[in-house]
């Protein structure tokens, strides 16, 4: 049975996925930060493993990937969004958007390459965003990271293309997740727009008019792993907000 390991497993997009990798008959391991949350995922989901990691930190990514034992499929997932015009933007929160989105990428990608390639086989997603195709006023900081895990998913994919491992990017719209919920309580705080209204203008990035719900990511990211011949792409899930 293919292992799976997902970051940024406790909630939302994570969460989707990994239902659907249990379905598909993967055996799954989710990560994350929090224990309680991904406890409380484990017994909504019921037959997943958990493992706390903070993906930002190299000694927590050795660790637990050293305890999960062998991956055949890693969807790094985990992810976070601050808001603020760039002048504004401290270093601080550049550097740990940057450590969470991109370095967590990269750290995990590491960990579990070497198996893959002395298997011949293996698959990592990378659940980027619409913010690695393109720009979001207020948001630099994770356009950057974000347009950075894309370039690391296409460098990867070359690197592997032949030794059986696939390496690709899924880049959801704004979808409907604690990270937009945050989003909308941002916009009502700053604009005086209601909930509503701040979902609406959300919603009207993408054509459809609506947010993606995680569910349809999920869909790509399985979609993904049993695609062989799908290598590093970056596939967007936004109703046709980027072409």
């Amino acid at each position: 049975m293919r292992h799976a390991v997902v970051t940024g497993g406790g909630s939302g997009i994570g969460a989707a996925v990994a239902r659907r990798l249990l379905a598909e008959g993967l055996r799954v391991t989710l990560m994350g930060r929090h224990a309680q949350r991904l406890a409380a995922q484990q017994a909504a989901l019921g037959g997943c493993g958990i493992q706390v990691c903070d993906v930002a930190d190299e000694a927590s990514v050795a660790a637990a990937f050293a305890a999960v034992g062998d991956v055949d499929v890693l969807v790094n997932n985990a992810g976070q969004v601050e808001t603020a015009p760039l002048h504004k933007t401290s270093r601080e929160v550049w550097q740990r958007l940057l450590d969470v989105n991109l370095t967590g990428t990269f750290l995990c990608s590491r960990a579990v390459l070497p198996g893959m390639l002395a298997r011949g086989q293996g698959r990592i997603v990378n659940v980027a965003s619409t913010a690695a195709l393109k720009g979001y006023a207020y948001v630099a900081a994770y356009c950057a990271a974000k347009h950075g895990v894309l370039g690391l998913t296409r460098a990867l994919a070359l690197e592997v293309a032949a030794k059986g491992v696939t390496v690709n990017a899924v880049c959801p719209g704004y979808t409907d997740t604690d990270i937009v919920a945050s989003a909308i309580d941002t916009i009502v705080a700053k604009t005086g727009r209601t909930a509503e209204q701040a979902r609406a203008e959300l919603a009207r990035a993408n054509p459809q008019g609506r947010l993606i719900q995680p569910d349809e990511v999920a869909d790509t990211v399985a979609w993904l792993v049993q695609a062989g011949g799908v290598n590093g792409q970056a596939i967007a899930v936004c109703g046709g907000e980027t072409m």
